[in-house]
């Protein structure tokens, strides 16, 4: 069966991942700081007390993992800080893009031994980090460090292309989440990963590098 690893797995949208990929027989491994209660509950491998923006942790999880084939890796740890021009904090700045645009880069490149012909990434990234989109301007850490991931994705898709890893940037929509304060105006969890899945089910190298929406329409760059 398929093995697929989760980061932000012990809440919203990652958790659900968990949840929808351990029922229908995947096996998972769920990487996080601290395990919600409900995270334990699905009784998946979790390996906890990993910070993916600290150096040694990293190089815990690989220890891990070493040896551990891994057939799709969902990136979805992630953070958003408001931040308008009037009170711009720097440290909020570089936090985003250390969590949003940093980390998930290097945990692939610490998973490349993991990875094999016919894996599959899934970045979390976000409309947001779409330049074509943005009429409301502001949350200048989030926009920047989710333009920073699409990058990234765009160029691992072809690097990693000649190792037949397929690489996919995915936007949720918007999720009601502790993120967004649990917007009513969002779908639930379990709606936005049924579509993300579905995305992810469907991808290939013929498509790897594309920006989709959960609902499988193409997003501008």
């Amino acid at each position: 069966m398929p093995t697929y690893l989760v980061t932000g797995s012990n809440r919203g949208i990652g958790l659900e991942f968990c949840r929808q990929l351990e029922a229908r027989g995947d096996q998972v491994i769920a990487v996080c700081r601290t395990p919600s209660p409900e995270l334990e509950a699905l009784g998946v491998r979790l390996e906890a007390g990993i910070e993916l923006t600290a150096e040694a942790d990293l190089d815990a999880l690989q220890q891990r993992l070493a040896g551990q084939p891994l057939d799709g890796v969902i990136l979805n740890a992630g953070i958003l800080e408001a931040n308008r021009l009037e009170d711009l904090d720097s440290e909020s700045l570089r936090l985003q893009f250390e969590v949003n645009a940093l980390a998930p880069l290097r945990l692939v490149a610490a998973l490349l031994p993991n990875l094999q012909p016919g894996s599959k990434l899934a970045l979390m990234t976000s409309r947001m980090g779409s330049i074509d989109d943005n009429s409301s301007g502001s949350s200048y850490g989030y926009r920047m460090s989710k333009v920073a991931l699409n990058m990234a994705g765009r160029s691992l898709a072809i690097d990693l292309r000649p190792r037949g890893i397929a690489v996919a940037l995915l936007h949720p929509g918007l999720v009601r989440t502790r993120m967004v304060n649990f917007n009513p105006q969002g779908i639930s969890p379990e709606e936005a990963v049924r579509g993300l899945l579905a995305r992810i089910d469907a991808l290939s190298l013929a498509t790897s590098g594309s920006f989709w929406h959960a609902n499988g329409e193409v997003m501008p760059w």
